[in-house]
């Protein structure tokens, strides 16, 4: 099957939320070049009409928002700033210039540190702009020594949308239409940073984190964000540490934050119609604002700048670690899971494809190759089958 066929089906299902499916008859191998994530954790809930205008059909299919997937200009580098001049750090809106300036920091950071532990391929920049503000810059590593694919990418958005799209994911009742007269549309700012990590090595996991910050015009913020792991196999002494180091962090904000956090990614990165999480967690929050936002700038920035404390130390222990065949075959069947996840229940690829996202960014978390085998089950008492268990039922690892 040709990539680009296979790769609209998968988009054709999350839209639409029609299935498509895979031959049963024998292994195979889907290969999926070039993806990525969006910052957003909200959705848009599309009504299907009937006996509508040609017109109206045309309409319903284009984004709900003032962008869309052909207002991106790509440029040669970034401006010092994506935030428009008004909104800057002496504007109306100082957080958004404090935000993607940390973010900033963090991307350059982090992709340096990542170029470190591969040792053999540097990230590559793409930036692009569009015309009523914001951007962004994507930096994608591929066919390292150390990882598959791994890529980082910053975006600043500048749009609308409707109330109830911007409503439709809120899990504490945020009012995100505040000061905003019904039916209205909604303007809204978007500032993020999003990852994710698939390296070469079966015992090496694979990585995400996204930390985000949201403002609209009618004078809601709220932040969202965290970071979790997606081993193939269950090390105990991995997990200690990766939790360990984000409990230490929620700590130093909130002892009651990991707790709660930690509870929240087991939910959130659960695959309903496999019943087990995408992976062995983290840490997800998501519509805070409870507290003064400068404290949970502070948090965010505490756990973005601990990305690599957390995960680096994992993939240098196991990155030249022996394996064989069927390991291999194991970790491109998890990856089966990631793709699924990712395209059915993430959030934030959906509100990605649906408000006009930079596809290419958007779709940058999939892994270049995974796998599906019809109706796999582990034998009781391997590595493999003890990995299931773990994420049909989350453990507590600290």
């Amino acid at each position: 099957m040709r990539l680009e066929v296979v790769t609209f089906a998968l988009i054709y299902a999350v839209v639409f939320t029609e299935s498509f499916a895979i031959s049963p008859s024998k292994p195979s191998i889907l290969s999926l070049k070039r993806g990525g994530t969006f910052l957003s954790s909200t959705t848009e809930k599309v009504e299907e009409t009937k006996n509508e205008p040609e017109e109206n059909n045309i309409q319903k299919d284009t984004p709900s928002t003032n962008i869309g997937w052909d207002t991106h200009k790509a440029i040669d580098e970034a401006p010092e700033t994506l935030v428009r001049e008004e909104d800057g750090p002496s504007g109306n809106y100082p957080m958004r210039s404090k935000m993607e300036k940390m973010l900033r920091e963090a991307q350059t950071f982090i992709t340096e540190a990542i170029s470190d532990i591969d040792g053999e391929v540097s990230f590559q920049e793409d930036c692009w702009t569009r015309a009523n503000g914001g951007g962004g810059m994507s930096r994608v590593l591929s066919g390292g020594k150390v990882f598959e694919k791994a890529g980082v990418n910053l975006s600043v958005v500048y749009g609308s949308m409707p109330q109830e799209a911007l409503q439709a994911a809120t899990e504490r009742g945020v009012d995100r239409a505040k000061g905003m007269a019904p039916g209205e549309r909604v303007p809204f700012f978007a500032c993020g940073l999003s990852s994710v990590m698939h390296p070469k090595n079966p015992f090496c996991p694979t990585m995400h984190f996204n930390y985000r910050y949201f403002e609209t015009d009618g004078g809601v913020w709220w932040f969202g964000g965290g970071t979790d792991i997606t081993p193939c196999y269950v090390n105990n002494e991995d997990m200690e540490h990766f939790h360990g180091t984000y409990k230490e962090v929620c700590d130093r904000h909130d002892p009651n934050y990991y707790k709660e956090f930690k509870a929240w990614a087991d939910r959130y990165f659960r695959i309903e119609h496999r019943g087990e999480t995408r992976g062995l967690g983290g840490i997800f929050f998501d519509d805070q604002n409870d507290r003064d936002p400068e404290k949970i700038f502070e948090f965010s920035k505490d756990a973005v700048n601990n990305v690599v404390a957390a995960y680096g130390p994992i993939i240098e222990k196991h990155k030249n670690d022996k394996f064989t065949e069927q390991q291999k075959e194991w970790q491109l069947m998890r990856r089966g899971r990631y793709v699924e996840f990712n395209l059915v229940y993430d959030r934030g690829t959906v509100f990605g494809l649906k408000t006009g996202g930079r596809i290419e960014s958007i779709l940058m978390s999939l892994p270049e190759t995974a796998r599906w085998e019809y109706n796999h089950i582990p034998v009781e008492g391997t590595p493999e089958y003890d990995l299931i268990d773990a994420c049909k039922n989350p453990r507590e690892w600290v």
